[in-house]
């Protein structure tokens, strides 16, 4: 133990007498890499796994290199070619939604007309939900942003119509057809209904101390694990109202709050230059943060 600890304050030694200009933006840009990575892979699932595998790494390294373990390091060297073409099969959905952050770099919010629909269609919603809640039908909305939903929209009925509180009301209303699933809304319009939502495994519900919340809400808390929606839920046993995005959830809003934190995810102009550069990058980094954080 003492000759590695030696070598290692060596290496240590030889590598900071070779330091130079060049070394240090070379350093820098590898920082900003994994720092990047980890913003990006911030509040999935596989966040946990890879503080998993680089305690793992770190573990490795330093038994692989003591020469005490000459079985144990040959172990290692013989199974990391494996490991390294396993972690991108493990990691697959997170680095495609990763990549799609990316890509959505430079798409704007929107403007003009579009922006008094969304504001229309927010209002809507809000009015809808706080009648929902007053007579305790349930309902699962679904606010698509960026992240493409159709795969979750071909699990229900489409129906292709403007957004109006009228409508959400009926769509909820009890032993309905359509009532028992999500609603999906894209810009101003009421794409599908009775739509199947993935059910989360975060365990955030097993946490809290209340009893209410049951598969509407795992269901909320699913599709924000996968996508950048914004969902909001109305509990059909409390009628509690609820927002959910990026895995987290503000619940017993009222209709004041509950408008303000729709249309912050909404709102034209909101995000500008580096800002919004990041809030498009990093769903969740916007004037709705301070609740959500």
């Amino acid at each position: 133990m003492e000759s590695f600890i030696t070598n290692l304050i060596d290496k240590l030694v030889f590598i900071f007498e070779r330091l130079n200009w060049l070394s240090v933006i070379d350093l820098t840009l590898v920082t900003l890499i994994f720092f990047s990575i980890l913003l990006l892979l911030r509040d999935t699932q596989a966040i946990l796994l890879l503080r998993g595998i680089l305690l793992l790494m770190v573990l490795v390294g330093i038994l692989s290199n003591l020469e005490v373990l000459p079985a144990f390091s040959w172990l290692i060297q013989t199974t990391l070619p494996a490991l390294v073409v396993a972690i991108p099969v493990v990691f697959a959905p997170e680095i495609r939604r990763a990549l799609e952050r990316l890509g959505r770099a430079g798409i704007s919010r929107p403007k003009g007309k579009a922006a008094s629909e969304v504001q229309n269609t927010l209002t809507a919603l809000v009015n809808a939900s706080m009648r929902l809640s007053d007579r305790r039908h349930g309902a699962l909305i679904v606010l698509r942003r960026l992240d493409n939903l159709d795969e979750y929209v071909t699990t229900g009925v489409s129906l292709d119509a403007r957004v109006t509180t009228d409508l959400l009301l009926q769509v909820f209303y009890p032993k309905t057809p359509l009532h028992d699933g999500a609603v999906i809304i894209s810009g101003n319009r009421l794409v599908a209904a009775a739509c199947v939502m993935p059910l989360s495994a975060s365990g955030v519900l097993t946490r809290t101390p209340e009893r209410q919340m049951g598969l509407r809400h795992r269901a909320a808390l699913g599709i924000s694990e996968v996508s950048d929606a914004v969902v909001v839920v109305v509990s059909e046993e409390t009628g509690y109202i609820s927002v959910v995005h990026a895995g987290r959830m503000i619940r017993r809003l009222d209709a004041e709050r509950l408008s303000n934190i729709l249309w912050a995810f909404y709102r034209p102009g909101a995000q500008k230059g580096l800002n919004g550069l990041l809030a498009r990058l990093f769903p969740g980094a916007s004037a709705a943060r301070g609740e959500f954080g």
